[in-house]
């Protein structure tokens, strides 16, 4: 462990290595309810050279490996469960290029949302990213990977659906790019080359991302949202239809929470609209308002409460302390948006059962093609007993989200497990396949999508 210690020390520096039990204590663990697993080591690599040597020492001497970005995953998605060296990417956090022409901006992988969110607004007004409901230390290349959405949700899709391009690190130290850049053309497009598909959503068992290149999009002047509030969860997948057949808004979110006690049955909506003048945004409301939604709110069933200037991004992890102590956990679903009525109610039953405040989350990606369900659990980190519940809960949930037609939204290893169990053993074995060739000595990230035979 020493020689590993040193070999370590001498690719990132002194400054930039520990082995000490108080900082291995504190990468051990999660912010959700995963029990913790301490690294050997904890490296803070600063460029795409250190990563490869990293990884071209973890898979000659078999030692295991896992990416971490901005350390806000949950679900065990990041906990070094067999040890090993833990990556903190945090370091390689660069903003390399923004294209204000083409909208892309090329960044490396460290790069966090908030960090994007103030150098557009510095140098580049006029372009905006799809930004997730995330605290600001959330990494954009760590919102990718694992299918993350954002504030331009609608209409245009998951933010792994605005990749141009990626330079990956595999286990076994060569460097890839994917995309216009692996023929020198640029970073603009990913289209028509093979795309980047091996390295998304697996978590981090195939690679580790370095570089990204992500879409970027107009920036109106005027940007708020407009608050929309209906009682029948029942209306919410017309509502999603209604507004989605506009064209009108850049992001669609219904919700809905126990607490404040005057909210919990209510349902609703956050429509954040964009403008270059406030006719526009007067247009906008009319269409969408009057024309798309008059008829609900003339019958009573909804009602609107205004537009309020600045966009307000609903951000789940603020039920974290509402049984005390600091800490949520949730199951995100990727649903059909029919499915809003039934995920609302069996979450709302799994919530009551486990004695916890419920809130729930539909947020439209696309137009109305599905949703970003997502169902919290909040605990006290004082209290096993709630721990245990959410954990439960959890569990519950993820065979829910299946159950209704769904897939699971960045699985634990539970989560995981029955997707497997689904899976198409075509497919099953097919990624089997990928696995050993990209990882033969399974290095990458263990315990996460282990497909065995």
């Amino acid at each position: 462990m020493n020689n590993l210690f040193q070999a370590l020390m001498d690719i990132v520096g002194e400054d930039h290595i520990s082995n000490r039990q108080e900082e291995l204590f504190i990468y051990s663990w999660d912010l959700g309810t995963t029990e913790p697993h301490k690294p050997d080591f904890v490296v803070s690599p600063r460029t795409t050279k250190e990563i490869q040597k990293i990884m071209e020492l973890a898979n000659r001497e078999k030692i295991p490996v896992v990416p971490l970005g901005g350390g806000l995953s949950l679900a065990g998605l990041a906990v070094p469960f067999k040890g090993g060296i833990l990556v903190d990417l945090k370091r390689m956090d660069t903003i390399i290029e923004v294209n204000e022409q083409a909208r892309y901006a090329l960044l490396e992988c460290g790069v966090s949302q908030g960090q994007l969110t103030s150098y557009l607004e510095r140098n580049h007004p006029h372009l905006t990213h799809s930004e997730p409901g995330a605290p600001p230390t959330a990494t954009i290349a760590g919102n990718a990977a694992i299918h993350g959405q954002g504030d331009l949700s609608q209409p245009y899709g998951f933010n792994s659906d605005m990749i141009n391009g990626l330079e990956i690190v595999l286990p076994t130290g060569e460097v890839c790019c994917f995309g216009s850049c692996s023929i020198g053309a640029g970073w603009f497009t990913q289209h028509p080359l093979p795309d980047v598909g091996l390295f998304l959503g697996w978590t981090g068992t195939t690679g580790i991302i370095t570089k990204i290149s992500l879409r970027l999009f107009p920036c109106k002047k005027i940007r708020g949202t407009a608050l929309f509030v209906v009682d029948d969860e029942d209306q919410v997948p017309e509502i999603y239809y209604k507004i989605t057949h506009t064209q009108m808004c850049e992001d669609i979110v219904a919700f809905s929470q126990t607490i404040p006690p005057y909210a919990g049955g209510l349902h609703h909506f956050t429509v954040n609209l964009a403008a270059d003048s406030e006719k526009e945004l007067e247009l906008k409301q009319e269409i969408i308002f009057d024309d798309a939604l008059g008829k609900i709110i003339q019958q009573g069933y909804g009602g609107y409460l205004g537009f309020t200037p600045g966009l307000q991004h609903p951000q789940i992890s603020k039920t974290s302390d509402w049984r005390k102590g600091g800490g949520f956990e949730y199951v995100g679903g990727i649903m059909p948006v029919s499915q809003y009525p039934e995920c609302y109610r069996r979450g709302k039953e799994i919530s009551e059962r486990h004695n916890i405040p419920y809130t729930v989350l539909g947020r439209c990606i696309g137009a109305a093609h599905a949703m970003m369900f997502s169902w919290t659990y909040a605990f006290n980190r004082s209290d096993p007993e709630t721990i245990h519940h959410a954990r439960e809960a959890m569990r519950e949930t993820d065979e829910l989200a299946l159950e209704l037609g769904g897939t699971i939204w960045k699985p634990g290893i539970y989560g995981q497990k029955l997707v497997m169990d689904r899976m198409d053993p075509n497919t099953l074995e097919l990624m089997k396949k990928i696995k050993q060739l990209l990882d033969p000595n399974g290095i990458m990230n263990p315990g996460n999508w282990e497909v065995k035979s």
